[in-house]
């Protein structure tokens, strides 16, 4: 009968998951607890550690300093349709090459969405966080905010009707964006 030992992969494994669980031991609290680890195959909780200590190390930027050079538009008064168009794809290409995707843009214009890009999403501060599987999500729309919108072009049949069992209110009708784009989206 053969023992079963540890294979030099498995070794590894565990001597990673040690050095991670050991960066992260100023990290941890109580949340850390609420993941049961003890279910995972070592190599993901090895992969979950890593993103927990990828997230915690990352520097908080604004978004236009994710880019080296820094990334800075031209203000939207300044470009007329078809320069606004193009800058606006190009940097909608820049963001997803730093992992960033625009969701939820197709209510709104070209300008309109440029301006997002400019005024709300280039300034804002978040967390770099420098892991191949992290993509940061940027809603154009607050669901709570801007419900006949959302509830209009984006919410599902499910949430529609959820909504308006807690709401009581007449739903809008559903409609389709006026601005229908192929955003680049995460791979699966």
């Amino acid at each position: 009968m053969r023992s079963a030992r540890p294979s030099s992969n498995d070794i590894e494994l565990l001597l990673e998951n040690a050095r991670l669980r050991d960066a992260l031991e100023p990290f941890f609290d109580e949340s850390v607890d609420r993941i049961d680890v003890t279910s995972m195959p070592t190599n993901i909780e090895n992969e979950f550690l890593a993103s927990m200590l990828a997230w915690e190390q990352a520097p908080v930027l604004p978004i236009s300093r994710w880019f080296e050079p820094e990334l800075t538009l031209p203000h939207p008064d300044s470009l007329d349709e078809i320069a606004l168009h193009e800058t606006l794809w190009d940097t909608i290409h820049q963001l997803y090459a730093r992992r960033i995707i625009l969701e939820f843009t197709d209510h709104l214009s070209d300008r309109e969405l440029y301006c997002v890009v400019y005024r709300d999403i280039l300034p804002s501060e978040e967390k770099k966080v420098a892991q191949p599987r992290n993509f940061l999500h940027w809603h154009c729309i607050d669901a709570t905010e801007d419900e006949q919108i959302w509830l209009t072009y984006y919410a599902t049949a499910r949430e529609r009707k959820e909504w308006a069992v807690e709401s009581g209110e007449i739903l809008p009708r559903p409609s389709t964006p006026p601005y229908v784009r192929k955003m680049p989206c995460r791979p699966l």
